[in-house]
């Protein structure tokens, strides 16, 4: 695939410092105005001023101009208004109003994480205690994973991504969701039908199962009230998961563990029917997950960091 990631998203809150010191918190590096920086991917967060919680930029990393002219002949071909300038293009989606950048960017090179062992039944692989929790040091999240968004014409919004930028599909959630993936990771955007446009979350990976563990425990240790959802395990995307809420409303996941399509021919989208779609295991998602506390606010333009809960 020559699009390989997501490079960055641009997400517009109505209280900015508060909400950088969130995203400080949970591990990410601050680089100064606004944005942020992971272990593998560099700057992938900016925070900037809305007058509601939204998502205003996300960025899409390809692998030379060629990707770039094709990209542009599909949003031309769409009637989708752009901007580009041979190595970047510009495209305001057309539900929501966020833009999608795609430029030449280059692939993330991950060190791999060390395998650790586990003892299970019959099998004594570890000598002394588990590696896992004798980690002592703070999370910091290898990449951006994957944003997931809200969106009162889905269809449109899927056309945007699949021929528009290129996306592929993964899988859906009945007629209400489409996973979309523009990497080896099953999804990097799942779109989701919704009574107003808006952000749902972003998905930051860390090392394994232990470190989303580690990463939530520290975080509730300072504002219990931040607990969303988890511990748990995905089923679409295979992924552990914990979720939390920064102090403008959005979610944010930490994940790790999710299933890779190297190869498009090696995997066929399956159609997933409710909770299927959500978890494999863990406590079942709150109304809030589903419909987060403070929609009918957005739907009417009063958001404000108060009404997020």
């Amino acid at each position: 695939m020559s699009l390989h990631r997501l490079t960055r998203v641009v997400m517009g809150v109505p209280n900015v410092a508060e909400t950088a010191a969130y995203y400080e918190e949970f591990g990410l590096e601050p680089l100064g105005e606004g944005s942020f920086g992971t272990r593998d991917g560099g700057e992938q967060l900016k925070i900037v001023h809305a007058p509601t919680r939204r998502l205003v930029e996300l960025g899409v990393g390809a692998d030379n101009d060629d990707d770039i002219a094709r990209v542009t002949s599909n949003m031309t071909r769409l009637g989708v208004p752009i901007s580009h300038n041979g190595t970047e293009l510009l495209a305001q989606e057309p539900i929501s109003g966020f833009t999608a950048r795609v430029h030449v960017a280059s692939r993330i090179t991950q060190e791999p994480t060390p395998a650790t062992p586990y003892n299970g039944p019959g099998r004594t692989d570890r000598i002394g205690r588990a590696p896992g929790v004798l980690r002592d040091y703070a999370i910091k999240p290898r990449k951006l994973g994957h944003t997931v968004i809200g969106t009162v014409d889905l269809a449109a919004t899927m056309r945007f991504f699949t021929d528009g930028i290129g996306f592929k599909i993964s899988d859906y959630i009945s007629d209400k969701g489409a996973f979309m993936r523009c990497s080896v990771d099953h999804h990097n955007v799942l779109a989701l039908a919704a009574p107003v446009n808006f952000l749902h979350h972003t998905s930051w990976q860390v090392d394994d199962i232990d470190d989303v563990g580690r990463g939530a425990k520290a975080m509730l240790e300072v504002d219990p009230d931040r607990h969303v959802w988890g511990l748990g395990r995905h089923h679409a995307g295979s992924n552990f998961f914990w979720y939390l809420k920064d102090p403008a409303g959005n979610f944010s996941e930490y994940y790790s563990d999710m299933d890779c399509i190297p190869e498009e021919e090696i995997w066929t989208p399956e159609v997933f029917e409710g909770a299927q779609s959500l978890f494999n295991w863990g406590p079942p998602p709150p109304p809030s997950f589903l419909a987060p506390d403070d929609l009918a606010a957005l739907m009417t333009g009063t958001h404000s960091p108060a009404s997020a809960g």
